[in-house]
């Protein structure tokens, strides 16, 4: 087992950087990266403040399993905040290293997500509430509840709420986008 491979991976999945971790452990930004990637050895006394500093026991840090984690909870989901989205969830932590990246997307009546310029990769969307318009190039669709939409990513799109009330949106990109 790479100990600093271990402690960068659960530092993404907590979505902190190396210096938010560094001051949660009282220990310096450049002593996490150099044991992240595996520069210096770690005392015990250090990893235990690390350990305690991402929330995790340290028998669970050493015990080797190869089930990787499959079901993740309401309390999983890793806020961020976007220029002006009401909520944007990453409902996988650490999602970024994987293929997909699933969101949970809600807008206030006539928010609208930030234009994105043509990129490499697909998307698709559910609408679990309300109705929401997708601008993809020059077209305008109209979506409602319980509808979704599939795309490659080559033209300038966005969403945008056009309901009186919040539009909820399930939004899977691949690769990671957000």
């Amino acid at each position: 087992m790479k100990i600093g491979e271990r402690i960068r991976s659960l530092r993404q999945m907590s979505n902190l950087t190396q210096e938010e971790l560094a001051a949660r452990a009282n220990l310096t930004k450049g002593f996490i990266s150099q044991v992240e990637r595996d520069l210096t050895s770690i005392s015990l006394d250090s990893l235990i403040q690390i350990l305690d500093a991402l929330d995790e026991n340290i028998s669970d840090f050493f015990r080797e399993t190869s089930q990787e984690k499959i079901v993740f909870r309401e309390k999983d989901r890793v806020p961020l905040e976007k220029e002006k989205i009401h909520k944007f969830e990453l409902l996988v932590p650490g999602s970024t290293n994987r293929r997909l990246e699933p969101v949970l997307l809600t807008l206030k009546q006539g928010q609208s997500t930030p234009r994105e310029k043509p990129h490499e990769g697909e998307e698709f969307g559910f609408v679990l509430k309300g109705r929401i318009s997708l601008r993809f190039g020059r077209e305008i669709i109209k979506l409602k509840k319980g509808e979704c939409f599939y795309f490659w990513s080559e033209k300038e799109h966005w969403l945008q709420n056009t309901s009186s009330r919040n539009a909820v949106v399930l939004w899977i990109t691949s690769p990671p986008y957000f």
